[in-house]
């Protein structure tokens, strides 16, 4: 490679580093509120103006769930309406306010496949002025992550992908790459013990599976609460799983 050709990549390599800082910047992030966590992530806390993956730990139904609960909990305190796409209308709107996402604060966007919520979610970000748009998919291509991300940072608003699988082989395209800013997976943990009989607060392993410009961590958390905050555990994981009530009704 040429010393003229080195210096122009370079250049253009500055030039693209700055514009994605501008465009953080602009946007600015939403921190958790847990030292740990915030620590991790560049900036303190996670970009709004980007698109950020939640799956669940397992291919099953209640990790699945788990993964959606935590996306709901974050979109919860973002400022104004928040887009929910999807192709089945079948979330469980108590839970979501469990988790602190008011159900007036949301609006349902359904389509009869995939393609339309991918085409769906660019529209709305494109749109701006929402508070997060989120939605449901089994895979993410490249191109079409690529294109969610440039969306959301040319509005400023936070674009969350939540993978729901529908079959256990669905999972495996979780280890496809995809221009997320970070990527998670939440798994079900059992519940913090109480000191009398009965279910206590339900806790889940957070683990950052990417952060661009950022390191790989793993959390035991305490689930969100009503306002969709989530504290560090200090449980052990390595107990049995126990059931809890899905986001998604049957």
């Amino acid at each position: 490679m040429s010393a003229v050709r080195e210096h122009v990549l370079a250049d253009l390599r500055q030039r693209i580093s700055a514009m994605e800082g501008g465009a953080a910047k602009r946007a600015g992030c939403l921190p958790f509120g847990v030292p740990e966590i915030d620590e991790t992530l560049p900036g303190g806390g996670l970009q709004l103006g980007a698109l950020h993956e939640f799956a669940g730990g397992g291919s099953g139904t209640v990790d699945g769930a788990a993964a959606a609960l935590f996306a709901a909990g974050i979109v919860a305190r973002t400022k104004g309406e928040v887009v929910w796409c999807l192709t089945r209308p079948d979330l469980f709107m108590p839970a979501l306010a469990q988790a602190g996402l008011h159900p007036k604060r949301v609006v349902f966007v359904e389509g009869d496949k995939e393609e339309d919520v991918l085409a769906s979610m660019e529209q709305c970000l494109s749109y701006g002025g929402l508070g997060a748009v989120v939605g449901e998919l089994v895979r993410l291509p490249m191109t079409a992550s690529r294109r969610l991300q440039l969306a959301a940072e040319k509005t400023g608003t936070m674009a969350i992908a939540v993978r729901r699988w529908r079959r256990q082989t669905d999972a495996n395209d979780f280890g496809q790459p995809t221009a997320a800013t970070t990527r998670w997976r939440v798994s079900v943990l059992p519940s913090e013990d109480l000191p009398v009989a009965g279910i206590g607060r339900a806790r889940w392993l957070l683990e950052l599976m990417r952060s661009r410009a950022g390191e790989c961590a793993e959390f035991e958390i305490g689930a969100c609460d009503d306002k969709g905050r989530i504290d560090l555990s200090t449980g052990s994981a390595n107990r049995p799983n126990s059931s809890g009530r899905s986001l998604y009704s049957a």
